[in-house]
């Protein structure tokens, strides 16, 4: 059955004539490019959709699949550079590297997380000095003693 027999009338109107390929090279006519301009997204969709494909996760790839991963990618590379910039901002720098990478994401709990397994060249370690090697602090300097 086609697609035209399957759906009524005014929503033909709705479909573009956009043509996604699926992973094996067949070409296939959706109704994507109304989302695409709805999601409003700064990452590339179409080269999240051709990195999906040339993947060779399945032989289809879902409609909304490209434009969901490209909203997560977006979200996480904003919350990163956020943190990464805050990371910045403390050490009075006006440019990120990859240290202030390294300290943004070790420091928050959920993308140390996500991203525990992964090594960051130039990163460094986080900063940590062990209780029982700090100073302990003595009575005489709390309490001062009046003499007259």
């Amino acid at each position: 059955m086609r697609q035209s027999e399957r759906l009524p009338r005014n929503a033909l109107k709705h479909i573009s004539n956009k043509r996604i390929h699926n992973a094996h090279g067949f070409r296939r006519n959706t109704s994507i490019r109304m989302n695409l301009f709805q999601a409003d997204l700064q990452f590339p969709v179409g080269r999240v959709h051709h990195l999906l494909c040339k993947g060779n996760y399945m032989e289809w790839i879902g409609a909304g699949a490209r434009i969901y991963l490209a909203a997560v990618l977006e979200y996480l590379t904003a919350e990163v550079l956020e943190l990464a910039g805050n990371a910045a901002r403390d050490n009075k720098k006006m440019r990120i590297i990859l240290r202030h990478l390294q300290l943004a994401i070790r420091n928050d709990e959920e993308l140390n997380k996500l991203l525990g397994g992964v090594t960051i060249a130039q990163g460094g370690v986080l900063p940590n000095i062990q209780a029982v090697l700090l100073p302990k602090k003595t009575e005489s300097h709390h309490h001062k003693v009046q003499c007259k």
